[in-house]
């Protein structure tokens, strides 16, 4: 079919002050369309701009930029977080599983969504790639849409087709996806910490993660498991070598059985080419599946997240290191309710023991200012690199003790005094 195509410069024209204009997230961040958008900077005032985590430059953020836009963010990235802990932007707490209902209820109504889309079929459908996530329920409830047609957009099976119909400007852009690759940083201690975790796992088990050396250390781990299935908002690189080990067949899910369901995607191009129009994977937008009652169905769910630290009691800490805001709540709270709701499922928190710096990242109270994205009342398995804490229907005391216990060897007689200051012995009586 014969289609129309107009400039990037053009395309932003449309843009108007006081807008709010959604960005495409993760590895489908629309690098054409948000470099003409920042030439526009001198025209414009009080744009705000909504997006989940972007990769690659921001150049909205950075001078002389950045006065013409606020940064309204719904999961801090790198290429935003100075901008979100100043001035000219904010964050926005919320499940990934409730963006769309900010949209489609018009709390945060879009009046422009920019995209990054795979090029359209011979009947005019074009797919939003490895990012469907939030970007469907912006691109339903948004005024106008402007996309930029990328052929580097694998283009993907699910619920992310989009007619060019659909679109007020189409613009032409070859731009690469951004690429991230932690398999080559993995430490010995995250190996330690993914040889726990797999020793958590049975056979038949439906695995959610995240991106990160953690997660990839975990996967590596599991390639002698049988019949592993995915139903993961997100998924990297690390689910490439589980593939192709014969351990992941989606066998025993009730959801989607034989396919791998998620949201988003983000890796290197390897794992964008064995994604392009692949049927096994599935895309689908956040509210379905972060939804706990779809998470739920499926058997033995495996949840696996991080945190930046975590309290004596089990409060976790995600999204900042005191008041700074460094990430967001995302999906973690959805996928550790789901599965401590799936039968036989496991909720799982998986930290380094210590920061880069060597701090201990079990606390006696967590930083001022931080804010908790799980609570103590889901924390059931805890993870570090000395050890598995089990959590669920221990009282205070004990989980402290716990803790301590797969903490730090160098941390742990500071973590003993605070438990006895706070609850009089590091001891529990057996009864």
């Amino acid at each position: 079919m014969s289609i129309s195509y107009s400039s990037a410069d053009e395309a932003v024209k449309e843009i108007k002050s006081y807008d709010r204009v959604f960005v495409h997230g993760s590895a489908a961040t629309p690098a054409t369309l948000l470099h003409a958008l920042a030439k526009r900077h001198d025209e414009l005032t009080n744009v705000e701009v909504v997006s989940i985590t972007t990769l690659g430059p921001m150049p909205l953020t950075e001078a002389p930029y950045k006065e013409s836009f606020y940064i309204n963010s719904l999961f801090v990235s790198a290429n935003v977080r100075s901008a979100v802990n100043s001035v000219n932007g904010g964050y926005v707490p919320i499940f990934l599983s409730e963006i769309g209902i900010l949209f489609r209820k018009n709390i945060l109504p879009i009046d422009v969504a920019l995209v990054n889309v795979s090029p359209p079929d011979a009947h005019g459908y074009c797919t939003l790639g490895v990012s469907v996530d939030i970007a469907k329920p912006a691109i339903e409830t948004a005024k106008m849409v402007i996309a930029q047609v990328n052929p580097n957009m694998p283009r993907t099976h699910g619920d992310g087709m989009v007619h060019v119909s659909r679109f007020k400007h189409i613009v032409e852009s070859n731009d690469p996806l951004p690429e991230v690759d932690y398999s080559q940083k993995i430490s010995e201690g995250e190996r330690k910490i993914g040889n726990h975790i797999a020793e958590l796992i049975e056979d038949g088990s439906t695995l959610q993660m995240g991106i990160g050396a953690i997660p990839d250390a975990v996967l590596d781990a599991l390639h002698q498991h049988k019949d592993l299935g995915i139903h993961t908002e997100m998924f990297s690189n690390g689910i490439l070598g589980l593939m192709d080990s014969g351990a992941l067949t989606n066998k025993y899910k009730a959801k989607h059985p034989g396919k791998i369901v998620t949201s988003f995607a983000v890796g290197n191009r390897d794992l964008y080419d064995r994604i392009d129009d692949n049927p096994i994977i599935s895309f689908h937008e956040a509210a379905y599946v972060n939804d706990t009652a779809v998470i739920r169905r499926n058997p033995k769910v495996i949840s696996i997240n991080s945190c930046l630290e975590m309290d004596l009691t089990g409060q976790v800490c995600a999204d900042s290191i005191g008041s700074y805001h460094y990430s967001g709540v995302g999906g973690q709270m959805d996928f550790m309710r789901g599965a401590a709701l799936s039968e036989g499922g496991k909720p799982i928190m998986a930290l380094s023991a210590t920061t880069k710096k060597g701090h201990s990242k079990i606390v006696p109270f967590l930083k001022p200012g931080a804010g908790v994205v799980t609570t103590r009342a889901h924390m059931h398995y805890v993870v570090t690199e000395y050890g598995v804490a089990y959590l669920y229907g221990k009282n205070l005391r004990q989980r402290a003790i716990e803790l301590m216990n797969i903490s730090a060897p160098e941390h742990r007689e500071e973590i003993e005094k605070a438990i006895i200051e706070r609850f009089g012995s590091t001891t529990y009586p057996v009864f």
